[in-house]
């Protein structure tokens, strides 16, 4: 093929994940793009429901019509006590990976500016004027590259921030016993056994006979996938349940890291996602960050500039540092878990703990939810990271 035959774009995303498909949505909506030519590459045609997103929120979004269920109040479990949650303002609510999909494609596949090819990313090359991208079929060049193809060697191959996985397994199980509570949520059950990790149960009950159920870890190592199931196992016994049909399974891992992905951005190429450090390094929550950044980076590309750099996007805040510690402190010591999250929601005002995993709170605000913690930790990691 030569370079006449090569197509060219002005964006490409390569990648069709959840960060670039809330980007090219807003994109859309937002009207400005319009005269904007832009590619959308993944091996993978998004044709099955391969995860469920939760998040909270206080006013309706954009997203309200494929909220499949919403929870006005959370269950925080240890082997100690338990506490019910009240969220409101907030509100929890589940989105299933398809109906997002679904709903994102249904927009952007009556825009004639913007095509989606199922193809797998070979080769990503920028040169000093254009971003070239190769595929198993084809070679295309663009203005501007979005990629959300998560390079582990990145975080994973260095030393000075570190890197813990939230790995989990999740069952969304139909009981012949009604034992699930529909209006509440069990943000994390710490009564499993942790074996020196930071290890709990996380339910979702969608009516008093179904519920999703993952076995979630923040810890270095992933287990072998029966271990998770068996965990799942036990644990449906321990609520009453022997007699159920498992509907459907999902399984994943988030990286938790505080490593400056920022840094691999150039002038042409943007990192997304995961891939760019959307995830929240402290929670592996995804999708509130990403509707955020999102957000953010269409407002960006939606200023006109003769010198657009998208190294300039990325600006770095105390947040990052918070989360940081809280990783340092896991990373050494990951059977701590329990205790850390546990003097949090002990006490802690729940909207407060949210506003402030939303990085939305005030100083003031970030002091009364971090007093909460066992201080000795975090002023140790403090002076670790400091004089690193």
């Amino acid at each position: 093929m030569n370079s006449s035959q090569i197509k060219h774009f002005d964006y490409i995303f390569t990648g069709a994940g959840l960060a670039s498909l809330m980007t090219i949505y807003k994109m859309v909506l937002s009207g400005k793009f319009s005269d904007k030519s832009i590619l959308l590459l993944d091996k993978d045609s998004k044709k099955i429901n391969d995860r469920t997103w939760s998040f909270w929120e206080k006013e309706e979004s954009i997203w309200k019509s494929i909220i499949s269920k919403k929870w006005d109040s959370a269950l925080f479990v240890n082997e100690n006590f338990k506490r019910n949650l009240a969220l409101k303002p907030y509100q929890y609510n589940k989105i299933n990976g398809l109906d997002f999909y679904n709903f994102v494609f249904e927009k952007i596949s009556n825009q004639t500016n913007i095509t989606f090819l199922n193809e797998k990313v070979t080769d990503i090359n920028e040169l000093e004027n254009h971003v070239f991208v190769g595929t198993e079929e084809n070679r295309y060049t663009c203005n501007y590259l979005f990629n959300s193809i998560y390079t582990k060697a990145f975080a994973e191959s260095q030393t000075k921030y570190p890197v813990l996985q939230q790995h989990f397994v999740g069952w969304f199980v139909k009981s012949e016993s009604e034992v699930f509570n529909p209006e509440q949520v069990t943000f994390m059950d710490f009564s499993v056994e942790q074996k020196g990790n930071t290890r709990f149960m996380y339910v979702l009950p969608t009516s008093k006979s179904e519920a999703l159920i993952e076995y979630t870890l923040f810890s270095e190592n992933l287990l072998t996938k029966d271990e998770y199931e068996k965990e799942i196992q036990i644990y449906l016994e321990k609520l009453g349940i022997s007699q159920y049909e498992i509907i459907e399974k999902e399984q994943g891992s988030i990286p938790m890291t505080s490593y400056p992905f920022w840094k691999k951005s150039t002038k042409r190429v943007l990192n997304i996602g995961t891939a760019g450090g959307w995830t929240k390094a402290s929670t592996g929550y995804t999708f509130k960050n990403s509707d955020k950044k999102s957000s953010e980076l269409v407002k960006f590309l939606g200023v006109p500039s003769t010198s657009l750099r998208m190294t300039m996007f990325y600006k770095r805040n105390r947040f990052w540092f918070y989360d940081l510690l809280l990783l340092d402190i896991l990373y050494r010591h990951n059977e701590l878990g329990s205790s850390i999250f546990s003097s949090l929601f002990k006490k802690g005002n729940p909207k407060l703990i949210f506003k402030f995993l939303d990085e939305e709170t005030n100083l003031f605000e970030d002091f009364k939810v971090i007093l909460k913690c066992p201080k000795f930790l975090f002023i140790k990691a403090l002076f670790r990271v400091l004089f690193k």
